[in-house]
């Protein structure tokens, strides 16, 4: 299967082939790292928000995240189907 490249978009093989999937070579993937390790990536919230939630909000947020990622598989399921995933 052929994906873009996360940091440079080439289109790279996901495979065990391919040692740096889902990046297209080791420069790639040493970048991505580089972004995380200084803080060019982050994720919302402020750190240690989780610790204060409720038992109902960390399950109300894993019931949001996993209709998210069915929302997500469906519109890649659609995608790879081509015109038999589109509405007429």
């Amino acid at each position: 299967m052929k994906v873009p490249c996360p940091v440079c978009g080439t289109t790279a093989e996901y495979s065990p082939s391919n040692p740096w999937r889902p990046f297209c070579s080791e420069r790639c993937k040493l970048i991505d790292l580089g972004e995380w390790g200084t803080d060019g990536y982050r994720i919302a919230g402020e750190p240690g928000s989780a610790d204060r939630m409720s038992p109902e909000d960390l399950e109300d947020a894993a019931l949001r995240a996993a209709e998210l990622a069915a929302k997500n598989a469906a519109r890649e399921g659609a995608r790879k189907n081509g015109a038999r995933g589109r509405r007429r």
